[in-house]
């Protein structure tokens, strides 16, 4: 058996991997759509940027906030369950992200003729701002006094009464997710009320939208330029839907277990110990590093973007003919070249 030093040790050192690797490839993205005029253009990938933005947060705070966690530090009792919280608002916004995505490519190739005049920039800012609002309202619900710092309070009186509800905060404890957040929330209002219906709702969303696809694929084509284009077009939206579709997969089995684990934790408390966590916990962490890898190698337009990022900014390199020279009639084609490229897949 591995001795408790050693183990968290490992534990540790993967997650400072993943939070690593979650900032990096996750500012990458952020750069990638600001610096690119395709993706700054489409809404998808407004809706990408906010997801991102959660995973950069994930590493930043979240995985930090949980190394610190699993070894029970002592602290204020309302200072413990806050920074629980920033975990629950990142993981809901997250889900939220994806929801978002799957309703646009929805109407995507629901709607395709009017689709830009329904889904316009300020109304995609408008869904992202609005998609963080009830994620902070949802993960931040456990300071309003669904927590389990309550149930210590109404069982042994352990706690000032102001600290059980909204108020107080002097208590101090050993701080640990599960001693200040109530597995009845995390199980019936988290999961069964906040994760489990998107997940399911998205999952139908997908099906419908390759069923969308693959019937209008069916289609004869015509000599008609239009029916070659939109068949074209089609084309292009199952390609991004199944990346997006793999991003929705590796988010639910990465969350899920760790789900999982809280049900039957809230059936059968003794069943479950803080190291059967651990796991679950770095496979929940590490959904936040691998979309960008995902994006990499099933969305061109990323991969090109990332590329180009690499080369300029990071290894400060300028390959002759790549980027535009002033009065340069070839940087001034190049630069066209690259911009047609960009609206492709």
């Amino acid at each position: 058996m591995v001795p408790l030093g050693t183990f968290w040790v490992a534990y540790t050192a993967m997650e400072v991997l993943i939070a690593a690797l979650s900032v990096f490839g996750n500012v990458l993205v952020v750069c990638a759509v600001l610096l690119n005029r395709a993706l700054r253009h489409d809404t998808t990938f407004c809706f990408i940027v906010s997801l991102a933005v959660a995973d950069i947060a994930v590493g930043a705070l979240g995985i930090p906030i949980a190394v610190t966690l699993s070894v029970g530090p002592e602290m204020p009792a309302r200072c413990c369950l806050a920074a629980t919280c920033v975990v629950l608002v990142l993981t809901q916004s997250s889900i939220l992200a994806l929801l978002a995505i799957a309703v646009d490519r929805y109407l995507r190739v629901k709607i395709p003729m009017s689709y830009k005049h329904v889904v316009t920039p300020w109304r995609a800012g408008t869904a992202v701002v609005l998609c963080w609002l009830v994620s902070i309202l949802v993960g931040l619900t456990p300071m309003l006094g669904w927590n389990q710092l309550s149930a210590n309070a109404n069982t042994n009186g352990s706690l000032l009464e102001g600290d059980a509800g909204g108020g107080g905060g002097g208590e101090l404890v050993n701080c640990t997710f599960r001693r200040v957040v109530s597995m009845q929330f995390m199980v019936y209002f988290n999961f069964f009320g906040w994760v489990l219906p998107p997940l399911l709702l998205m999952l139908f969303l997908y099906i419908e939208i390759f069923y969308i696809i693959h019937k209008q694929l069916r289609k004869k084509v015509t000599a008609n330029r239009t029916d070659f284009r939109r068949r074209l077009d089609y084309g292009k939206e199952l390609k991004l839907a199944k990346s997006l579709a793999l991003v929705l997969f590796l988010f639910t089995v990465s969350w899920l277990p760790l789900h999982v684990l809280n049900c039957i934790t809230l059936f059968c408390p003794r069943c479950v110990s803080e190291a059967h966590l651990y796991g679950p916990i770095l496979l929940s962490h590490g959904n936040s590093a691998i979309n960008p890898i995902v994006y990499a190698f099933h969305i061109s337009k990323f991969r090109t973007a990332f590329r180009n990022i690499w080369e300029r900014y990071i290894l400060c390199r300028d390959p002759v003919g790549r980027l535009p020279q002033k009065g340069s009639q070839r940087g001034w084609t190049h630069t066209g070249r690259l911009r047609q490229n960009g609206d492709g897949l």
